[in-house]
């Protein structure tokens, strides 16, 4: 699950590590040669021919300092040898210094992780904050000896925290104070809304609440006695009417039966929508409007890739309160989880992975995130 994206991480993980180190052992280099200016010259002299082959960016800045030596030495303006060599050592080790990671340094390496991110279905504008979150934290922040890497997965997991970390919904505590909650599951064609509204019977089944299941998609063929098979598995009554009545009727008595037998949930499937079928949006503003549902959950195929965040936008106009995606056990990119994610501001609800009614992972922003850059 998530494996494409997982090696990414790791991969950007381990070569901002190495950048960052190297310069970590360069530093080191320069505090130890600058201690033996005064007292060994000419082991000095050694250590910073070391460094100058190490880093070639500064070779000609070095060289530069060399030639204003000879040009001072021609003129007789030097007082030592001895004042002249420390004088140049230390213009040397000034621009050695001055040569911190830079931009240009982490640039090739973060510009790959875009490129991943984008392969693993992270929306172009996401990607691009992760990859600015990593750079002002990488060139901005101090970072302790030894502790590399630790500070560039610490900073990479806040930037994905923070596209994740956004209000929870518990349907459980709406339960207490409205009874029946309605939950409406909404979403595109083939998203697996029917099994999902099912598994989540199930799970609140086994936390002794009771629920039962509208069935408001009247225009899929089949969709009733898929609902219907559903429900008789886990033993929950189903409200219906025939194939091309009003959804929103079908939800409305579906509520009166839920109050006349004092059942906690009333959950209502809907007929899958392309983001295109202005008509079918069109009657779901109409069951929202009749109906009042007290939760509205988008139901998203996470192997969708990028479309996700078109689905999102457009059926966000209506109204959605909340996440849930499906067959990512299948899916070794996840990218669309964090794309919607940033684009809706609204909390994932749970992770569907398999066909059983158990396959249902409660969503954890922080688990989710580790499980990705490997902590």
């Amino acid at each position: 699950m998530f494996g494409f994206l997982k090696k990414k991480f790791s991969s950007v993980i381990e070569s901002l590590t190495k950048k960052k180190e190297e310069e970590e052992k360069l530093e080191e280099k320069i505090e130890n040669v600058e201690k033996k200016i005064e007292e060994e010259p000419k082991s000095a002299i050694e250590e910073i021919k070391e460094i100058v082959e190490e880093k070639p960016e500064i070779k000609e800045a070095v060289e530069k300092e060399l030639k204003k030596v000879e040009e001072k030495r021609t003129e007789k303006i030097v007082a030592s040898p001895k004042e002249e060599k420390i004088s140049l050592f230390k213009k040397i080790f000034k621009k050695i210094s001055e040569k911190k990671l830079s931009e240009e340094d982490i640039a090739p390496i973060l510009s790959e992780l875009e490129n991943g991110l984008i392969e693993g279905d992270v929306a172009y504008e996401v990607a691009e904050k992760i990859k600015n979150d990593l750079t002002k934290s990488l060139l901005e922040s101090e970072v302790k000896r030894g502790e590399v890497k630790k500070f560039i997965v610490n900073k990479l997991s806040e930037s994905l925290l923070g596209i994740l970390n956004v209000p929870t919904i518990d349907m459980r505590e709406g339960a207490g104070n409205k009874k029946p909650y309605v939950i409406l599951f909404i979403g595109f064609n083939g998203a697996g809304k029917t099994t999902t509204l099912a598994k989540i019977g199930k799970w609140l089944l086994n936390q002794n609440y009771s629920c039962v299941f509208a069935a408001a998609d009247t225009f899929r063929a089949a969709s009733l006695e898929q609902l219907e098979e559903h429900a008789k598995r886990i033993n929950v009554d189903v409200i219906k009417h025939t194939y091309g009545a009003d959804p929103a009727a079908v939800i409305y008595d579906a509520i009166e039966h839920a109050k006349s037998k004092s059942i906690n949930f009333v959950l209502a499937d809907t007929a899958g929508r392309a983001h295109t079928n202005k008509d079918l949006l069109d009657e779901m503003k109409k069951i929202i409007r009749v109906n009042k549902p007290d939760l509205k959950i988008l139901v998203v195929d996470s192997m969708t890739g990028n479309d996700a965040v078109l689905q999102a936008r457009v059926f966000n106009e209506i109204g959605i309160d909340a996440v849930i995606f499906t067959k990512v056990d299948v899916n070794e990119k996840g990218g669309a989880i964090l794309s919607v994610t940033h684009e809706l501001k609204k909390p994932i609800l749970f992770l569907s992975n398999g066909q059983e009614y158990e396959n249902l992972i409660s969503f954890n922003a922080k688990e989710f995130v580790d499980n990705l850059i490997g902590v």
